[in-house]
């Protein structure tokens, strides 16, 4: 269903650094733009390939109005986590770059019996979870 995310930023240096290591604990690589012109003042993780033709990807960049980025009221970006440790990781680095949280690592019964989730604001307010499916006691990880 998706192509791309963007998310706005007022200070993309920040939000790189935030980013980065973010979802660099779930995994995630930053966009390898081949030295593609045009991506000035732009950062994205997950896959960018043969120039957006294969693309799944979170974007990062200014407003192009230019008006100060501002987080969308109801709107969440939840990325997959392969496992517990991965959303506490994820959740731990955030914190960790900046980021405020918007509910701690835990299973969210709630939703389903597997839920394990956790909830954070990257430094422009933007809501982010990581959301890990398929267990309902940690599994024993190496």
């Amino acid at each position: 269903m998706f192509n791309y995310i963007c998310l706005g930023t007022n200070d993309l240096e920040r939000g790189i650094r935030f980013y980065d290591a973010a979802l660099g604990a779930l995994g995630y690589a930053r966009c390898d733009l081949g030295g593609e012109a045009g991506w000035e003042g732009w950062a994205g993780w997950g896959t960018y390939q043969r120039a957006g033709a294969d693309e799944l990807a979170l974007w990062l960049c200014r407003p192009f109005d230019g008006a100060p980025a501002t987080p969308g009221n109801g709107v969440m970006v939840a990325l997959s986590a392969s496992s517990w440790r991965a959303v506490d990781e994820f959740h731990r680095a955030a914190l960790a770059m900046g980021g405020a949280c918007a509910g701690p690592p835990g299973l969210r019964t709630h939703y389903n019996p597997d839920f394990y989730a956790a909830y954070v604001r990257d430094p422009d307010g933007n809501k982010l979870a990581a959301v890990c499916r398929g267990y309902t006691a940690p599994a024993i990880e190496p």
